[in-house]
């Protein structure tokens, strides 16, 4: 389980990376069912960040895959192609949404949007789930 303190230090590890790459962005850290525990969008994000990042904290805790590992399997011709526009395009194979998994249990996900280079998104996204996985 992933508790309000763990999620509040998390989103701190997210933002002090997103301050090392120079960009803005907002993390959401969701539990294993996709609900918000916490977010955080950072003074002058982009308006829309909070969705991008709800949409990839969402698909990660659902699937228990990281988003940009899904992409290659969204393509034509591939199982997840249109994935994203299931459920009123909650789930996205955009880089920056993380699962969160303790001893291989799927406990939640980390989602941050952002940044004009959704690798960055990513990166912040994966210090926050080293702080959830603890």
């Amino acid at each position: 389980m992933i508790n309000l303190e763990k999620a509040k230090n998390a989103i701190l590890a997210s933002e002090k990376k997103a301050v090392e790459l120079g960009v803005t962005v907002t993390t959401v850290i969701v539990d294993d069912h996709g609900s918000i525990i916490a977010v955080s969008r950072m003074d002058n994000a982009l308006n829309i960040s909070p969705k991008f990042a709800y949409a990839k904290a969402f698909t990660s805790a659902s699937l228990g895959m990281s988003t940009a590992d899904l992409a290659p399997f969204a393509t034509e011709g591939k199982p997840y192609y249109g994935f994203n526009t299931l459920f009123g395009g909650e789930l996205t194979d955009i880089a920056g949404g993380i699962p969160v998994k303790i001893q291989g249990k799927l406990i939640g996900g980390v989602g941050v949007g952002g940044s004009m280079d959704v690798t960055q998104d990513a990166q912040c996204a994966q210090e926050a789930a080293k702080i959830l996985e603890e």
